[in-house]
């Protein structure tokens, strides 16, 4: 996934109000950009980290810039815009490049089901389908690579879960992608500590056949590009 701009460099001074954060660009001036992240960006979001902004060039956005990525502990960059990863899985589903996800006819986003909407459904000529959730992860709390999902209690994220378990028994496969877009993360858990609902759900639906694959993703800074780069482990 390509960036249509540069991106721009900037010091994070705050996250707050969950979509709004103060940065301080290397001139020296000051802008308020939108955060476009719903967690809690922890590990992700302290005052006084290298930040990269996009800009829109849309002057009637109330904030024009949005924050894209952090470098965590001045050493991995990490994606922080939950948009992304979507993007990132879709062109990878796209041009078959995620191992176990290939040989499908079509990519259909967003595909509606009973509850609302998953992010991806993969059809076969033959009608058969994969139903795939994504989640992003990138909650690295300690530097010993793995990486933990959620970073905070998620109703929405278990009710998605519930949702692939449920299409698995009608038949059809569904697969939950954790996408890694942080440099530092080697391995997946669930992150029990914070959401242990969450955990003892995804145990649950493995047990009844849904899959689970987590993809790491590389970073490229110019131009700016994110792309799927394999398969990590997963630790249930």
């Amino acid at each position: 996934m390509n960036y249509p701009v540069e991106l721009i460099p900037a010091t994070l001074v705050r996250r707050y109000k969950r979509f709004l954060a103060d940065v301080v660009l290397d001139d020296g001036s000051e802008l308020t950009v939108h955060c476009p992240n719903t967690g809690s960006m922890k590990r992700c979001a302290e005052p006084g980290w290298k930040v990269w902004l996009a800009d829109s060039a849309n002057p009637k956005r109330k904030y024009r810039y949005t924050l894209e990525w952090v470098l965590v502990d001045d050493s991995y960059r990490a994606c922080v815009n939950t948009a992304q990863p979507n993007r990132v899985i879709g062109e990878a589903l796209r041009d078959g490049r995620i191992p176990g996800l290939t040989g499908y006819d079509e990519v259909q986003s967003e595909p509606r089901v009973e509850d609302g909407r998953l992010d991806f459904c993969l059809h076969k000529a033959d009608g058969a389908r994969c139903w795939v959730e994504v989640k992003s992860v990138t909650l690295l709390e300690q530097d010993n690579g793995l990486g933990c999902f959620p970073d905070a209690v998620t109703e929405r994220g278990l009710k998605h879960l519930r949702r692939l378990a449920e299409l698995k028994k009608q038949g059809d496969r569904a697969v939950l992608v954790f996408c890694v877009p942080h440099e530092g993360i080697r391995e997946v858990s669930a992150a029990e500590h914070i959401d242990p609902a969450y955990a003892a759900a995804l145990r649950d639906v493995v047990a009844g056949g849904v899959e689970v694959l987590a993809v790491s993703v590389s970073f490229t800074q110019t131009p700016a590009a994110m792309t799927v780069a394999g398969l990590l482990p997963v630790r249930l």
